[in-house]
C-alpha cells in the first residue's frame, strides 16, 4: 500500500501554485478590458461631418427644394416650345411633299403641259416607288408575277439613263433624279397594265395601245429631262432611249 500512496502522490504532484493562478486571473481581466475598450472603439462610429467637406455641408443646409423636384424655370419651357414650333415637320423632313407629287403627276398625265425644272430636278422616290409597286400589283391581278423583272428592269434603266444623259449635258445630272423621273412617267404603264386585267392585249387594238402608251412615257420623260437640264433642241434624242426602256415594260404586260 506505501507504494501504491507513493505513486499516487507522485502522479497528482504539480509546479502549479497559488501565484500562478492569481497571475493568470489578473492577465485575464486585463485582456478582458482591452477587448472592450477595442469594441467601444469600434461600435461608435464617427460623425459624418468629419469626413463630409464643408461645401457640401453648406449646400444641404442652404436646399429649400423637395427630393427629385426640380425648380420650375419658366424660361425653360418657354425654350423647349420655341425649339418645337421651329422644328420642320416630319413629311418634310423625310423629303415628301405631296404638292410636287401631285405636279409631277399632272405633268405625266399631260405631256404638252411645260413642265418646271425647278421642281422636277427634285430627287423624289415616293412616286416612283409607289408606280412601281401598282404596275407590279396590276400584272399580278392579270396573272403575272414580275415584281423582279420590273424592279431589275428599272434600276438597269436608270443607270443606263443617267450615263447616257452625263455625257448629252453639261451640268449633268444624279441618280437620284434619273429614277424620279423615269419612275414618274411610268404612270401611263400602269394604265396600260390595268387594262389588261380587262381585256387581252395580244391583238391589234392592244398593240396600237402599247404604242401609244410608250411613246406616252417616252415623251413625258423626254420633255421633263429636256426642261430640268436645259437641253433644248435634244428633246428627240432622249426620247429614244426612253422609249426603249419604257418598250420592255410595254412587252412585260402584253405578253
Amino acid at each position: 500500500m506505501s507504494n501504491f500512496e507513493q505513486f499516487h502522490l507522485d502522479f497528482y504532484q504539480s509546479n502549479y501554485t497559488i501565484d500562478d493562478q492569481e497571475e493568470g486571473y489578473n492577465s485575464y481581466g486585463s485582456n478582458e478590458n482591452l477587448h472592450g475598450s477595442r469594441k467601444s472603439q469600434t461600435g461608435d462610429p464617427p460623425p459624418t461631418s468629419a469626413f463630409a467637406p464643408s461645401e457640401m455641408l453648406l449646400s444641404t443646409q442652404s436646399y429649400t427644394g423637395q427630393i427629385l423636384q426640380p425648380t420650375y424655370s419658366p424660361s425653360t419651357h418657354l425654350g423647349y416650345a420655341d425649339g418645337f414650333d421651329e422644328e420642320p415637320p416630319l413629311l418634310e423632313e423625310l423629303g415628301i411633299n405631296f404638292e410636287h407629287i401631285w405636279q409631277k403627276t399632272l405633268t405625266v398625265l399631260n405631256p404638252m403641259k411645260p413642265a418646271d425644272g425647278s421642281i422636277m430636278n427634285e430627287t423624289d422616290l415616293t412616286g416612283p416607288m409607289v408606280f412601281c409597286l401598282a404596275l407590279g400589283a396590276t400584272l399580278l391581278l392579270a396573272g403575272k408575277v414580275h415584281f423582279g423583272y420590273v424592279y431589275g428592269m428599272s434600276a438597269i434603266g436608270c443607270l443606263a439613263m443617267h450615263a447616257l444623259l452625263n455625257l448629252m449635258s453639261v451640268p449633268g445630272v444624279s441618280h437620284g433624279c434619273v429614277a424620279s423621273v423615269l419612275g414618274y412617267c411610268l404612270l401611263p404603264m400602269v394604265i396600260l397594265s390595268s387594262s389588261a386585267v380587262v381585256f387581252s392585249l395580244q391583238g391589234i387594238p392592244g398593240t396600237l395601245l402599247a404604242l401609244f402608251i410608250i411613246g406616252w412615257c417616252s415623251l413625258s420623260a423626254s420633255k421633263i429631262f429636256s426642261s430640268a437640264l436645259a437641253m433644248e433642241g435634244q428633246q428627240l434624242l432622249i426620247a429614244y432611249p426612253c422609249a426603249l426602256l419604257y418598250g420592255l415594260f410595254a412587252l412585260l404586260t402584253v405578253f
